[in-house]
């Protein structure tokens, strides 16, 4: 166990002229004066809600239990149609063949979002209009836990990098690809024309 270190007579002179012209930061606590802690202004109901009879075996409505995120194919379909609507038809039914294509199945977040900027970049200066982002369904990583994991990382971040800058002026049209193309894994990109 080492021991204490004193200060030598030099080093206690010169804490005790830099103590005596040092402001302290806190007043003395004899001088607080505390005030009254202040209670909320809470307004309790007057009258409580009748809990409903419940009997077993009987339905129950769950439709406003939880206010829960819509799937991210609903979000996709809530969307308005920005292109040609007889073209985004014909690109839903998988009739429009993408000029292009990029797969980042395995890679992290870190490497996808330069890749797939690059990939729209090259893709809108070469005139394409309809390409394929192919990110994988995703590994379902739920461990059980009390915040739930979502499943498809990459699933779930590539229509958020398309609609922010640089990419977003580039994209008129994101939606799911069809089956023949990768379905809920792969996105149908629909480019603004180049001027």
């Amino acid at each position: 166990m080492k021991k204490p270190r004193h200060l030598s007579a030099e080093e206690r002179a010169l804490w005790d002229m830099v103590a005596k012209r040092a402001d302290p930061l806190e007043k003395p606590a004899s001088k607080f004066v505390r005030a009254a802690p202040r209670t909320p202004d809470v307004k309790l109901p007057t009258t409580r809600q009748p809990i409903q009879s419940f009997n077993i075996g009987q339905s129950v409505d769950h439709t406003r239990d939880h206010d829960l995120l819509p799937s991210l194919g609903q979000q996709m379909r809530a969307t308005p149609i920005q292109m040609d609507q007889k073209a985004f038809s014909r690109m839903k039914r998988g009739k429009l063949k993408p000029e292009a294509r990029i797969d980042l199945h395995g890679m992290t977040l870190a490497q996808a979002h330069p890749a797939l900027t690059g990939f729209i970049l090259r893709s809108a200066s070469a005139g394409h209009r309809l390409v394929l982002v192919i990110s994988g369904k995703g590994k379902n990583r739920d461990d059980g836990g009390p915040i739930p994991t979502k499943f498809g990382v990459l699933r779930h971040q590539v229509p958020q990098w398309l609609a922010m800058a640089p990419l977003g002026a580039l994209v008129m049209q994101v939606s799911e690809a069809h089956v023949r193309h990768g379905g809920g894994g792969a996105y149908y990109v629909y480019l603004r024309r180049s001027r």
